[in-house]
């Protein structure tokens, strides 16, 4: 994926390494028994086995505080306007980590560090968080559903891993969850986006937007079944930065969520990349 964004298109972005994040900036999303479980685990074997899907290196502790780190110095740079718009290219993935257990290859909430951060340094009454993974963000909604400052809005295939996503699962208000059918593709999505989602982001006028940037709807990813185009990662990323131009003073930060299927990745990685650049 990263081989990607070495083509010349890219030249011109700024690169940034990942610092880790702070335990006082995990404790704002995660519990301090989980903070430090997954921190302690620096396993002597190769891998380690959190759950039926999860599991950690030596190097995935690092790797963890680094990718919700990404997600912290993403939103300060926007904030401060050295930036507008930032991609974390960050693994493992944060959206199904909730508060208290790692799950579905995500260790610590990326993006949900990140909007925290951004509520309790920045002082933001109001952010956004787009997720266009074909899994529901289950541990976003988890950490933000009684949190009115947070808009969570989700398209994703339903049945599917994780199980949650229901659209009657609304939080206080906040939560909005969009189900795709197995089969689904860029008609169904594109109206989705278009008819039910950026309405309700528009109408929340964010002051920031994040997004769980998820590539495994494509069509070629082996573990979902929806059939998005390469081109369909362009289009939704152009509507979220015009949103962000709306109301945000163009300040927008995504993080890298699901993909498994490298060719598929790499093209949809950079179909976004440039959109976020345009």
């Amino acid at each position: 994926m990263l081989q990607a964004l070495d083509q010349d298109r890219f030249a011109s972005v700024d690169r940034v390494e990942a610092p880790r994040a702070t335990r006082e900036q995990l404790l704002r999303v995660h519990t301090p028994e989980h903070v430090e479980r997954i921190l302690a685990t620096t396993p002597d074997a190769d891998t380690i086995r959190l759950d039926e899907d999860t599991l950690m290196s030596q190097a995935s502790a690092e790797a963890g505080l680094r990718a919700a780190g990404a997600l912290v110095a993403a939103v300060d740079a926007v904030m401060s306007g050295s930036a507008t718009r930032a991609f974390c290219a960050v693994r493992p993935p944060g959206h199904h980590a909730t508060p208290d257990t790692a799950m579905g290859f995500c260790l610590f909430n990326n993006v949900a560090v990140g909007a925290a951060h951004a509520l309790a340094a920045h002082g933001l009454k109001r952010v956004a968080i787009a997720d266009f993974d074909v899994h529901h963000g289950n541990g976003t909604q988890d950490i933000f559903q009684r949190e009115p400052r947070v808009l969570f809005i989700s398209s994703h295939q339903q049945p599917l891993y994780p199980g949650t996503g229901s659209p009657e699962e609304q939080g206080v208000g906040n939560i909005v969850n969009a189900p795709l059918s197995s089969g689904e593709g860029s008609d169904e999505f594109r109206a989705l986006w278009n008819e039910a989602l950026l309405p309700k982001l528009h109408a929340f006028k964010p002051q920031l937007v994040l997004v769980s940037a998820g590539f495994d709807a494509h069509q070629r990813d082996p573990l979902a079944n929806l059939q998005l185009q390469t081109e369909d990662y362009a289009w939704i990323t152009e509507r979220l930065v015009d949103l962000a131009r709306a109301h945000a003073s163009g300040r927008l930060v995504s993080t890298l969520e699901g993909g498994y299927d490298l060719q598929a990745l790499a093209a949809s990685v950079g179909a976004h990349v440039s959109a976020l650049m345009d």
